[in-house]
């Protein structure tokens, strides 16, 4: 059978996929979900309900980001502390940074919690260090840290982009997220995609 993704454009973890599926060459069958009308078959084949779902050619369904960047990119370096960062620390704070009223019932929906900014800052500082002496997290060539890392950093970046900008604690941070927003890679997987319709 030929591969299937269930994606969503601006999701971070469906970014990851795609980004790997894009830099392994792998043809895949692209389905744009929306979130509020999931197709019944990626229901149906992981109950979980989130995105990225990827039907290998095997049949085997993987609905991890982490699962089908090792499958696209295997030998890489995937687990990485890097990754871990940005998995565990980082996204904690994100989340309750950028959507405070999920987690404060005092918060309004918009509100942010700049507790949560300082500490997600913190997390980042580890990305910013290896940024020191390489150009990008995975060395002289974007690749899998980067992809892991990437759109959540962009995530974080778009909740205050005037605070980003002008912030000293990420320098390098900043000037590497302006080239992953610049490459070719990145332009190739936002590609815009009708919502998918199961055929009738």
């Amino acid at each position: 059978m030929h591969p299937v993704l269930y994606s969503f454009r601006r999701c971070p973890y469906a970014m990851r996929a795609r980004m790997a599926l894009h830099t392994a060459g792998i043809d895949y069958e692209h389905r744009e979900v929306l979130l509020r009308n999931k197709p019944q078959h990626m229901l149906d084949i992981s109950p979980k309900g989130s995105v990225p779902v990827f039907i290998r050619d095997d049949g085997r369904v993987l609905d991890e980001s982490l699962d089908i960047m090792r499958w696209a990119l295997p030998g890489a370096s995937i687990a990485s502390e890097i990754t871990r960062a940005i998995d565990g620390p980082f996204k904690h704070h994100l989340d309750r940074y950028k959507y405070a009223s999920r987690y404060d019932e005092t918060a309004k929906r918009g509100d942010i919690d700049l507790s949560h900014r300082g500490e997600a800052v913190a997390a980042l500082k580890l990305l910013d260090h290896r940024l020191d002496s390489t150009a990008y997290l995975s060395g002289t060539e974007l690749g899998p840290d980067d992809m892991a890392s990437f759109p959540f950093v962009r995530q974080f970046a778009a909740v205050e982009p005037e605070w980003w900008f002008e912030t000293r604690d990420v320098l390098n941070l900043q000037s590497w997220l302006t080239k992953c927003v610049q490459s070719d890679l990145f332009a190739a997987i936002m590609r815009k995609h009708p919502a998918w319709e199961p055929p009738t």
